[in-house]
């Protein structure tokens, strides 16, 4: 297992939940996988089928590289998908499924800031990888993705604009974001968005920021 940096903050409780189950899907923090293909699904239709179909995606934050393969079970026809994860050991059990059209590398979309640059990807995704970091940081990360995508960035967060039977809620490690300030960001960026948090009545948002033009 490699050494975590005293910055790395966003990726210990990964590293402890690694420690106790190995590379499995506990290790993702993911609570159940109802949930996960919820939301992926609600990101793969936010950008469209057809507008993934011959793309390049970059997975920030890919774990086991379960979103690749809901790509390819939901027949999205993209072109390449790279996953990017700080955890070594769930990278390398991501490579091993050896999903068609994927790669997979290890990478810190935190901290090293050319990781988008170097892909060039037409699309970024974010989906449940923000949910460690502090606000402030998870919006540069997204400012960069964007800068550097082609087409655009989608991703989604724990909203505070949720419905009152989420009051309360335990979430760590997880954190809730300002739903407003996140539009309020992604319109700063561009007049194309798209938002969604009817899903889970506000519990969790998703957005969808495309170049203009």
């Amino acid at each position: 297992m490699a050494d975590e940096l005293p910055h790395q903050h966003y990726l210990h409780p990964y590293r402890e939940a690694l420690a106790t189950h190995g590379p499995t899907f506990a290790a993702t923090l993911w609570r159940s996988r109802e949930a996960q293909l919820l939301r992926f699904d609600v990101l793969i239709d936010l950008v469209g089928p057809g507008a993934l179909a011959g793309a390049s995606i970059l997975d920030a934050g890919c774990g086991r590289g379960d979103f690749a393969q809901r790509l390819v079970e939901r027949e999205v026809e993209f072109d390449r998908y790279i996953g990017v994860d700080g955890i070594e050991e769930l990278v390398a059990s991501a490579s091993e499924r050896d999903i068609d059209r994927a790669v997979f590398e290890v990478g810190d979309f935190v901290t090293d800031h050319e990781i988008f640059h170097r892909h060039r990807p037409d699309y970024v995704l974010f989906c449940g990888s923000l949910n460690t970091l502090k606000e402030e940081e998870a919006m540069e990360v997204v400012r960069r993705a964007f800068e550097a995508a082609n087409h655009g960035v989608a991703l989604n967060f724990l909203g505070d604009r949720h419905h009152r039977r989420w009051r309360g809620e335990e979430l760590a490690p997880a954190r809730r974001f300002s739903t407003v300030r996140w539009l309020d960001m992604a319109l700063s960026l561009s007049s194309r968005v798209v938002f969604d948090q009817e899903y889970l009545d506000g519990h969790d948002a998703s957005l969808l920021i495309r170049h203009e033009g």
